[in-house]
């Protein structure tokens, strides 16, 4: 049953309408957790500000909105509803317009900022959640201690050494379901060209012989990525890898750090031990076309 408000606006919306996206963003962020980035203009233009827009105005505040890119296969869509305006009908309202962009396709939504709520309207729509993820924040006021694991010493990501960063990222997630192995000189030249990757807080872990054999990843204030080779996990190196950024970002005179962990990934208990805190998730769901 349609039970929107008579009184909202329905139109699309563009650039110029930006700093009302933040605003619904930052607010669907206070009240469900999830993505900080993505109240930033690079992430709500690029969910948000795709091919086809609606949003949903109330006295001239954005209260719903949706974007649908139907340039790539499967056809992508990512909404808001003001936590005020929830339980409304606005969230069906914007599903349905979405799955009528996509036509015949199937249609995977993203959630930078996920709600109970929202999941269950994705579910009895016929959505099946394909991917879920913890956004963890540490408060770097304190700082955990992680003894050095023996014959493993540590240095900071240099360029030249960027093909070993890149054997040790392959060889740390191969065995992971799913994994697809990038090209060498994309994944390097992606973390070359992003403005915020501190190669200088980034680490690789050296064994006795000087093979790398674990590495952590920094961009801006997030623990992008970290990855132990198989014959050395269970030694301390990943949680010593982790914390030696974190006291490195601290140094810098960052007062918190940010990481995201699959919601199945037993890493997500060693985060929490180490003071990571949950804050939020993010998801995607996926309808495929009849």
């Amino acid at each position: 049953m349609d039970r929107t408000d008579t009184s909202l606006s329905w139109t699309p919306f563009g650039e110029d309408h930006l700093p009302a996206l933040t605003g619904l963003a930052e607010a669907c962020l206070a009240a469900d957790g999830g993505l900080p980035l993505f109240a930033r203009p690079p992430l709500l233009r690029a969910r948000l500000l795709q091919g086809r827009t609606l949003g949903a105005w109330h006295d001239g505040h954005l209260v719903a909105a949706v974007g649908v890119g139907a340039d790539r296969r499967p056809v992508t869509a990512t909404g808001l509803v003001h936590p005020d305006w929830r339980g409304r009908g606005l969230g069906g309202r914007l599903l349905g317009w979405a799955g009528e962009q996509a036509g015949r396709e199937d249609l995977l939504v993203t959630t930078e900022t996920w709600s109970a709520g929202g999941d269950a309207l994705f579910a009895a729509r016929g959505f099946a959640r394909t991917f879920v993820e913890w956004v963890l924040r540490h408060d770097l006021a304190a700082l955990p201690e992680v003894a050095a694991p023996d014959g493993v010493r540590t240095e900071p990501v240099t360029w030249e050494a960027g093909p070993e960063l890149f054997e040790a990222y392959h060889r740390s997630f191969a065995d992971r379901p799913g994994f697809s192995l990038p090209d060498a000189d994309e994944w390097l030249g992606e973390l070359r060209e992003d403005d915020e990757y501190r190669p200088d807080l980034s680490l690789l872990a050296r064994d006795p012989d000087g093979r790398a054999v674990g590495f952590v990843n920094v961009i801006g204030t997030w623990i992008d990525q970290v990855g132990v080779v198989p014959e050395w996990r269970k030694r301390r190196v990943g949680a010593y890898l982790v914390v030696r950024a974190l006291r490195s970002l601290a140094a810098d005179g960052t007062r918190e750090a940010w990481l995201c962990v699959n919601d199945d990934n037993p890493a997500a208990a060693l985060y929490r031990r180490l003071g990571f805190a949950d804050a939020g998730r993010r998801a995607r769901y996926l309808l495929r076309a009849s």
